[in-house]
């Protein structure tokens, strides 16, 4: 699992792909795209729920899907999606016009 400290780097990437490409939001679905295998990138708010974040990393591994943990809150990594809403985890299934996985594994 990667942490960036920073998320105002990738920040804009996220939110192009929010807004261009295909994404789920929540523990959930973002759960259900690791499970089904569609889940390219997942992005968690490092002050989530404890408990989805643990669940999300060991389906992760067993999936070999790349996680990615930005520093602050779930409030915050809504506003970085452009919701007016907490969001806890988001996976990014196709990142549109957003270059994310190309700078995430250039990195």
């Amino acid at each position: 699992m990667e942490s960036i400290e920073n998320a105002s780097s990738i920040s804009g990437d996220i939110r192009l792909a929010v807004d261009s490409g295909v994404t789920e939001i929540g523990a959930n679905r973002v759960l259900k795209s690791i499970r089904e295998n569609t889940a390219k990138l997942v992005i968690m708010a490092e002050n989530g729920n404890n408990e989805s974040m643990l669940e999300v990393e060991h389906l992760a591994k067993i999936t070999k899907t790349k996680v990615l943990t930005i520093s602050g809150t779930p409030a915050r990594l809504g506003s970085i999606c452009g919701k007016p809403y907490h969001i806890s985890m988001i996976s990014i299934i196709e990142p549109g016009h957003s270059g994310i996985l190309k700078n995430i594994s250039g990195e």
